[in-house]
């Protein structure tokens, strides 16, 4: 007898769904019809096995199908060549492989149909593994372990394709460490994770219950696969024995002394039903006194089962993240989770991995269910959405500004995603007029939330109000600061015939076309180009009216100053000739600064026309005979360059 002990039974233990399901297909078709057969054993429990015997319904092989027969493929799967051969025969095929097993297979086929070499985790011996390669058209290898792993992708060439996947039922544990070799050595390769996230869970909690408890129980078939599995992550932590049934322990109780437990574990394989791992923890009962009840395993297990349906809130916990960003979610009940990496998030880019992680507990909701497959399709963003509605309404209420990242360009207008909601930008919102939509996608952008309609879920946004409300304050700040003679860096906005306008950071200041340039130039054009940055003086400004008057032109640059440093009356220079009149011609004498030889200086003699003597491009050598600062004139003179025997003539017959 054992004293002051207490029992605590694994939530997890027992019936995994692909085995309920395998379970019910086959006593609902022995209620419905005669000569009903499974090929094998329906699952790896002799109690469940015997009693359908008892009802009529024998395992058999292949070759001992006979035509007219109704034949179960059991949870483990068959390759196409099977289902070819029962048909051959004449049998009635009933499918119940379990869905996750289906997957695998689908998976297994499509990548050595792509030209990929299969890496299977797992035992080759077992019929899941065989079911999976029998799908395969192509090479399939099957490893045990890391060593195994290591010794299979030795052998292939980084030009070969590689897609790795496992046997559902395959230690969590050893396939972690096989993925980090995959990624060390082979980066390159497709990983699914298709460890069913029962037998993951399930393996992981007796684990944990191991390493508080001073024995562990197992509960299930000799000859399954995952039942094993359970015994050996235990055994490392605590004594382990497996049982097939309450006899059994019962009988092991006698013939051992289990005295020094005072805290016994029980967990059971996926092909141990219910109601035996009852009676196991109503034997261990038997035997303790003072028995602390602390699972009620009747009830968790109602509670596993209970009903998903379509629109229903869930929480989950991430358990995989498969090659294609499908991502696998445990909802607590026998399903199996799966969120589509569309229903994870808007946002264009994102990866799976970016936006959730393996052990991460998030929000759902329910898009589709199958209880005949045991699966539960699920989105991330939709709640998001729900949750990112009432951020978008409580920033319309309160004037806040949001950020956002631009997914779509659409008739209009733009979407952009915020918080998991899609908030329409209607084009006279998003971008100044003729702006470019298409360049904005992908973009993230401030915006303001204008409408909000909740009984449909939509909201209006505008990037231009927070602009607005930027430049405006821009603007203040500006006129606070600014003052008459600064030097400040612009962007050039727009170029007119009279000038360019220069965004100063929220104020626009004009530059005329005579403050661009010392030069002569035809258009401001020839000076800037619109997007330049500029650094320009602030002529005159105004806080009333808004207006800023700026200069381009730089004193240092002021031909003027050049020209008084340079030049003196009776030197002589080189010029050209830049234009002509009927008194004259006007000569550059450096950039901005021209001379003008009068008609009576161009030559020792009379000159009825300038155009006789001077071209425009002629390039002379002239004497500087005067300078005006204040009237900004200079006279030159060829005439007095020459030798003084020319013809004399009156000056005051010519026109100034």
């Amino acid at each position: 007898m054992l004293n002051d002990c207490k029992i605590l039974v694994a939530k997890t233990a027992g019936f995994c769904f692909g085995v309920d399901r395998a379970v019910k297909i086959v006593y609902n078709k022995l209620d419905s019809r005669n000569n009903v057969v499974t090929l094998g054993p329906i699952i790896h429990n002799r109690n469940v096995v015997d009693d359908l015997e008892a009802h009529g319904c024998r395992a058999v092989e292949l070759e001992e199908v006979a035509s007219g027969q109704t034949v179960i493929i059991r949870s483990h799967g068959v390759g196409k060549q099977v289902y070819k051969q029962l048909e051959e025969i004449g049998a009635e095929i009933v499918d119940a492989t379990c869905p996750f097993v289906s997957r695998i297979q689908n998976i297994a086929a499509e990548k050595t149909a792509g030209g990929y070499s299969v890496l299977i985790a797992g035992d080759a011996d077992h019929p899941e593994v065989q079911g999976i390669r029998g799908f395969c058209k192509g090479g399939t290898f099957v490893f045990a372990d890391a060593e195994s792993l290591k010794e299979q992708l030795s052998q292939f060439g980084a030009e070969d394709k590689l897609c790795v996947l496992s046997q559902t039922t395959f230690n969590k544990r050893l396939w972690e460490q096989c993925r980090e070799i995959i990624e060390n050595e082979r980066p390159d390769a497709e990983v699914f994770d298709t460890i069913c996230n029962a037998t993951a869970a399930r393996q992981a909690e007796a684990e944990d219950l191991a390493g508080q408890a001073d024995l562990m129980i197992i509960a299930g078939g000799k000859h399954s696969s995952n039942t094993h599995k359970l015994v050996q992550v235990c055994e490392k932590h605590c004594r382990t024995v497996l049982v097939e049934n309450a006899d059994e322990l019962r009988a092991l109780l006698a013939d051992e002394d289990f005295s020094s437990a005072r805290f016994i574990g029980i967990s059971a394989g996926a092909s141990t039903p219910a109601y035996i791992i009852k009676e196991v923890q109503q034997a261990m009962s038997e035997m303790l006194n003072n028995v602390e009840e602390e699972f009620n395993f009747a009830e968790e297990m109602e509670k596993t089962l209970k009903k998903i349906h379509k629109g229903m809130k869930v929480e989950g916990i991430v358990t995989a993240i498969d090659a294609n960003g499908e991502v696998s979610v445990d909802i607590g009940t026998k399903h199996t989770g799966y969120i589509k990496p569309e229903e994870l998030t808007d946002e264009p880019g994102k990866k799976s991995e970016d936006i959730v992680s393996v052990g991460d507990t998030i929000a759902l909701i329910v898009l589709q269910t199958s209880d005949e497959k045991g699966i539960v399709e699920l989105s991330k963003k939709r709640v998001d959405a729900v949750l990112g509605f009432e951020k978008i309404a409580a920033a319309k209420e309160e004037n806040a500004v949001l950020s956002g990242v631009v997914t779509n360009i659409v008739k209009g207008g733009l979407i952009v995603s915020s918080n998991g909601v899609r908030v329409f930008i209607p084009a006279s919102q998003a971008v100044p007029r003729g702006g470019d939509l298409e360049s904005m996608k992908g973009n993230t952008v401030d915006f303001k939330v204008l409408e909000v309609n909740e009984s449909r879920q939509k909201a209006v946004g505008s990037i231009r109000a927070v602009e607005r409300e930027s430049r405006e304050a821009a603007k203040a700040k500006f006129f606070e600061t600014a003052s008459a003679g600064d030097v400040i860096v612009g962007e050039v906005k727009s170029i007119t015939e009279y000038g360019v306008f220069v965004d100063l950071g929220g104020v626009d200041g004009l530059v005329r076309k005579l403050d661009l340039s010392w030069k002569r130039i035809k258009h401001p054009s020839d000076v800037v180009s619109v997007g330049d940055k500029i650094e320009v003086k602030i002529k005159d400004i105004d806080a009333e009216t808004g207006k800023v008057s700026l200069t381009y032109k730089k004193e240092s640059e002021n031909p003027w100053e050049i020209f008084k440093n340079n030049y003196e009356i009776g030197q002589t220079v080189s010029v050209k000739v830049v234009s002509l009149t009927s008194f004259g011609a006007f000569a550059q004498i450096i950039d901005g600064i021209d001379g003008l030889i009068h008609i009576s200086q161009i030559a020792d003699r009379r000159v009825d026309n300038v155009a006789d003597v001077l071209s425009v491009g002629d390039e002379v050598n002239v004497k500087i005979t005067d300078i005006d600062y204040d009237k900004k004139r200079i006279s030159l003179s060829i005439r007095a360059l020459l030798p003084a025997d020319g013809e004399a003539y009156d000056d005051e017959e010519t026109e100034d």
